[in-house]
């Protein structure tokens, strides 16, 4: 008898179902199926969920969704649950390569021919005599018996000219085949000298002038025979380093030091520069030149240069002045 109430009971719920218009319910006949043996006589206390009366007046079923408690205490409700961003993909930036610097392209000079004037008055260094050097006005003029007019200059690679008077020394040298053989106005100034000093009584000669560098190198190898090499550069040039290979170069009488001290030697030493010598290894100046004292060798260059290498060698109360003072360079074997 129960069980036939409980049917008519449920038969009677569906229909108030059906009658509130929602068509996506479908027919509860077709989608329920009830197992009749498995309701209890307490079915009625388990269906006894309460509903509010809007709802059950609507026919829906009221759901509760509990609140959800995170640990700051804030309760948070469905409602309050903000919808989940998908964070847009960043495009990336396009990557510009920098292209690697192009490697500096070194530009060799072409090979030139040394001015043939490559250092002046004007230019030289700041306290060297060469800086502040002016030709006295007791130099001689073209119009005098004495002048002596500046050597040749030769325009070739290889070569140290410097205010126009060429350098050979220990630290610059001549081409091999550097053959000038001895400048004529050099010769020429040296007869003058000879004539003056032997209207004095005095005779000087000529015992070396030109020396090509295979008969220095001849030479020079001899004396390291016998010498060895660290006593014969002190007396001796290398073959290409001499003086006598540029053509301007003079020993005279005994190539000794036998020559040192003689009425001939003193007066060369005091007069050379009025023909346009200087006397090119001086006293005492070896860590200066590279030799030793040699007073029988002169050099050339020209009345002009001489008298201005003389005139600021008594300034500074100097006897002589070498190339080396004068210019401000150096000579050794580099």
């Amino acid at each position: 008898m129960k069980k036939k109430m409980i049917l008519a009971l449920l038969t009677a719920s569906l229909c108030s179902f059906s009658a509130c218009g929602k068509d996506d319910i479908g027919s509860l006949d077709d989608s329920i199926i009830i197992n009749e043996g498995s309701l209890s006589e307490n079915t009625e206390e388990n269906n006894s969920a309460e509903i509010s009366e809007s709802a059950s007046e609507r026919g829906y079923v009221v759901t509760e969704v509990p609140t959800t408690t995170i640990t700051d205490g804030e309760n948070i409700t469905p409602e309050s649950i903000p919808e989940e961003t998908v964070p847009t993909p960043e495009t990336p930036s396009p990557v510009t390569e920098t292209p690697a610097p192009p490697s500096p392209v070194t530009e060799t000079p072409a090979p030139s021919a040394p001015s043939v004037i490559d250092y002046s008055p004007s230019t030289a260094a700041p306290g060297t005599p060469a800086s502040t050097a002016v030709l006295p006005p007791d130099a001689p003029t073209e119009s005098d018996y004495n002048y002596g007019a500046p050597p040749t200059v030769y325009n070739i690679p290889g070569i140290k000219y410097i205010d126009n008077v060429l350098i050979a020394n220990k630290s610059y040298s001549l081409p091999a085949d550097f053959y000038p053989e001895l400048d004529q106005t050099c010769l020429n100034q040296f007869y003058k000298l000879q004539n003056d000093a032997a209207a004095v009584g005095l005779n000087i000669y000529l015992s070396s002038g030109f020396r090509s560098y295979e008969t220095q190198d001849y030479i020079y190898n001899d004396y390291v025979a016998r010498d060895g090499q660290e006593k014969a550069d002190t007396y001796s040039a290398r073959p290409g380093h001499s003086e006598h290979q540029s053509g301007l170069a003079i020993d005279v009488n005994q190539i000794d030091d036998t020559f040192i001290g003689t009425p001939e030697a003193i007066w060369l030493e005091a007069h050379c520069y009025e023909y346009g010598f200087i006397l090119r290894y001086p006293q005492s100046k070896q860590d200066i030149t590279g030799y030793k004292y040699e007073s029988w060798h002169i050099r050339y260059v020209g009345t002009d240069m001489s008298y201005k290498i003389h005139n600021k060698a008594v300034e500074m109360g100097d006897p002589y002045l070498t190339l080396e003072e004068y210019f401000g360079i150096d000579s050794y074997y580099h």
